[in-house]
């Protein structure tokens, strides 16, 4: 008669790893305030025993599931995919698991929040790019924690924002070109309804005035290289800017392609700039210069504010006593004030630099 093996516990993670118990529980739950050697020593012990968490059990004995549901619209542009990946790999950092759901144009918001709830979710944070987001969060946070990542701010009742500061980002792009002696410079905005192509749109323009240059917007895209390519169409049978500046990579590259096919040399005729620094940025000719936006601060910003907003009511329960393997401190990022908006980075390539 065969028998089945019983399922590795907590307590023999912690004899693999000499340390106790509660600390186990740390290195599960609130992996910052463990010190990073005895954290390396017991995730060690977790992988050669196959250790998994009952996630049910926990549940009933903390009623938290250590579960946290995230909200998008399901975009597979660059900045939102990536956000939602950084979220899942912070969640993960965290101790947690994540549920995603997407809602689709026309979804009941109300119906898609419940549903996200009734699935256990500890809370919920919603990737809102655009101000058809801003009904789904709302509808979400009547019921349960809800953070919003966002360079918003929501117009939505309980609901936290942290983003990237994207009009900051189009600062450094103007002044890098102002810097290159570019006094005429022509700005290719995203949707008018994300925030992003707004944040960026109020940078760019700011900018123009505070140092006196001469800039104008085009008509919008819609993040994509083929509205790039058909605005760059326009702009390159009239006379040319010192520098066009599109709101991302993707507009940017059909930009490239449209002023390429008319015998328009980048950065010779024009300089070119785009927003996100996407892969392919590396790898155009001429390499593009853009903004890169700090997406693994990010996920772990937004888990770190959802988690203290979970935790200022409840303690930790699974992780009672004991103080082998802390360092000293909390550990965790609990800010008592508004989160401040993490800062992008500019990343100067061929495309921005006038030959000498």
């Amino acid at each position: 008669m065969t028998t089945t093996s019983r399922r590795p516990s907590m307590l023999d993670v912690a004899a693999r790893a000499g340390v106790s118990y509660q600390t186990v529980s740390r290195v599960l739950n609130e992996p910052s305030i463990v010190r990073p050697e005895t954290r390396d020593r017991v995730l060690e012990a977790i992988v050669e025993l196959g250790y998994a968490r009952n996630r049910a059990a926990r549940a009933l004995k903390t009623t938290r599931s250590a579960l946290v549901g995230v909200l998008s619209d399901g975009s597979s542009l660059f900045g939102p995919a990536e956000t939602t990946a950084a979220i899942e790999r912070a969640a993960r950092e965290a101790g947690y698991s994540t549920l995603l759901a997407t809602v689709a144009p026309g979804e009941p918001h109300a119906q898609v929040a419940s549903d996200l709830v009734g699935s256990g979710v500890d809370g919920i944070i919603v990737v809102a790019g655009h101000d058809g987001m801003t009904p789904v969060a709302e509808a979400a946070a009547r019921t349960t924690p809800v953070l919003s990542v966002s360079s918003g701010p929501l117009d939505a009742a309980g609901v936290e924002v942290v983003g990237v500061d994207q009009a900051s980002g189009a600062r450094a792009v103007i002044t890098h070109l102002a810097d290159q002696g570019m006094r005429r410079i022509v700005h290719v905005p995203g949707p008018v309804d994300w925030f992003d192509a707004r944040a960026r749109r109020r940078g760019t323009e700011e900018t123009l005035t505070d140092i006196g240059a001469d800039g104008e917007c085009t008509d919008p895209g819609d993040w994509s290289a083929r509205s790039g390519y058909r605005i760059g169409t326009k702009l390159a049978a009239r006379a040319l800017p010192d520098a066009i500046f599109a709101a991302n990579d993707l507009m940017a590259i059909g930009i490239l392609r449209a002023l390429r096919e008319r015998g328009i040399e980048v950065p010779r005729d024009v300089a070119l700039v785009g927003f996100d620094d996407i892969e392919g940025a590396t790898y155009t000719t001429p390499s593009l210069t853009s903004v890169a936006q700090p997406f693994a601060q990010l996920g772990r910003a937004a888990m770190h504010r959802l988690l203290s907003r979970l935790e200022d009511g409840a303690g930790a329960a699974d992780a009672p006593g004991g103080t082998d393997g802390v360092d000293g401190t909390d550990g965790a990022d609990r800010p008592d004030g508004p989160p401040t908006a993490l800062a992008p980075e500019l990343v100067v390539r061929e495309s921005s630099l006038r030959p000498l």
